[in-house]
């Protein structure tokens, strides 16, 4: 089943963008519109666990909700291997 789309465009460009890479959308529960789960469950990993970022439903500056969601994504240093 598809996922529903995010209702800012600049996110769901980003969320595009991530998919693509092997990143997970996961729709979201209370708060968060969704999340973001890493592809790869390392211990290496930032965390040591899945790196995984909360997508907000209505953040105040979309644009920098979704530049933060792709540095960060990018930034994991599982990706660098695949």
């Amino acid at each position: 089943m598809a996922r529903k789309r995010h209702p800012s465009k600049e996110i769901e460009a980003v969320l595009e963008q991530l998919e693509a890479l092997g990143w997970t959308v996961i729709e979201g529960k209370g708060h968060a519109w969704g999340l973001l789960r890493c592809p790869t469950n390392n211990t290496e990993c930032r965390c040591g666990r899945f790196c995984q970022m909360s997508v907000w439903s209505t953040p105040r500056d979309p644009e920098r909700h979704a530049k933060q969601l792709r540095q960060k994504a990018l930034a994991c240093t599982k990706l660098d291997e695949k």
